[in-house]
């Protein structure tokens, strides 16, 4: 019922960001705050039984319900974000894109050594990027409990790349 809810409202933008590229635009589910509600209650249910001290969120996407999951579950948000955006000492991932590489951050102190990290974002495409967050969570000490997103892309087959990390993998809607 959710997948169901979650694509009607989902708007395909053809050639963003480049051409051949179907961008699945998920703000228009942020119109609809019951729509919003639902999300969290279905990440909620089916996370039960999952040890989680923290909720990862990638930025820029992943902290739209990465945040009120966090609450939610009554544990500390862990932002990840680009170089240069966070204001205290970090720890650096720089990991490698199909057009070039990219370079994340999580504060230090962010989490302790041994917590179970849930690593949250709006979309799984190719993995790319929640993999490079995995690393990092790990090189920090942190356990990557599981991944979840609102959004899959099954195509591109980033649930294979992940599921070695992690095979609980929560995606609420997949194309």
């Amino acid at each position: 019922m959710i997948e169901q809810q979650i694509k009607t409202v989902i708007r395909d933008i053809p050639d963003f960001p480049k051409p051949g590229i179907v961008f699945k635009d998920i703000t228009p589910i942020l119109q609809s705050p019951g729509l919003c509600e639902s999300i969290i209650d279905v990440f909620i249910a089916r996370l039960q039984g999952l040890q989680i001290d923290g909720v990862a969120g990638v930025e820029s996407r992943g902290f739209l319900f990465g945040l009120t999951l966090a609450t939610k579950l009554g544990v500390p948000f862990i932002p990840v974000r680009k170089a240069g955006k966070l204001p205290h000492t970090v720890k650096q991932k720089i990991y490698e894109l199909e057009y070039g590489s990219a370079t994340i951050e999580i504060h230090t102190d962010a989490f302790k050594p041994g917590d179970h990290i849930l690593i949250h974002d709006d979309l799984l495409a190719t993995g790319g990027t929640v993999t490079a967050a995995s690393q990092l969570i790990q090189e920090m000490g942190g356990i990557v409990s599981g991944f979840s997103f609102v959004v899959g892309l099954s195509f591109l087959n980033g649930r294979e790349k992940i599921s070695p990390i992690s095979d609980n993998i929560t995606v609420l809607a997949n194309y």
